[in-house]
């Protein structure tokens, strides 16, 4: 991965599915120094807690046939708000004032479910995406990943 210069001021916001790093650049783009804004934490809860186990059934309207729907994926599914939630306050931050942009890390798995909650605002704040898992790295480590260093 090439060098990725962190503006001051900056956010670096570093997510999955269930867990959201937002950090902030308090250094300055020579010399980065990535601290923790908020951490936001989606509690992975089993399969039975989160809807329905087992999919419906449905009769066939002639004869005697019988079919299932398709399975729901509660986990598709929670990640998916999760995310939403995540754009949303985002898009709440950028109007506060409290960054003008930001930079996204995040796997392509979720950076594909996120951008469509993407606001005008926050679809222009954004100035980088980089896919990459590093949520469960510790904000130094994303740190060097991210600028090379």
């Amino acid at each position: 991965m090439s060098e990725l210069l962190i503006r001051h001021g900056e956010w670096v916001v570093v997510c999955d599915g269930a867990k959201a790093l937002v950090l902030e650049n308090t250094g300055d783009a020579k010399f980065p120094n990535l601290k923790t804004v908020e951490v936001f934490e989606q509690k992975d809860l089993p399969t039975h807690l989160l809807g329905a186990d087992v999919p419906g059934r449905t009769n066939s309207s002639v004869g005697r046939n019988r079919s299932a729907y398709e399975q729901t994926n509660w986990h598709d599914q929670a990640e998916q708000i999760f995310l939403t939630h995540l754009a949303q306050r985002l898009d709440a931050a950028i109007s506060a004032g409290k960054t003008k942009s930001l930079i996204l890390v995040a796997p392509p798995r979720a950076l594909g479910m996120i951008r469509p909650a993407y606001s005008h605002a926050l679809k222009g704040a954004v100035r980088a995406e980089v896919d990459k898992d590093f949520v469960k790295m510790p904000v130094h480590e994303i740190e060097k990943h991210l600028t090379g260093g």
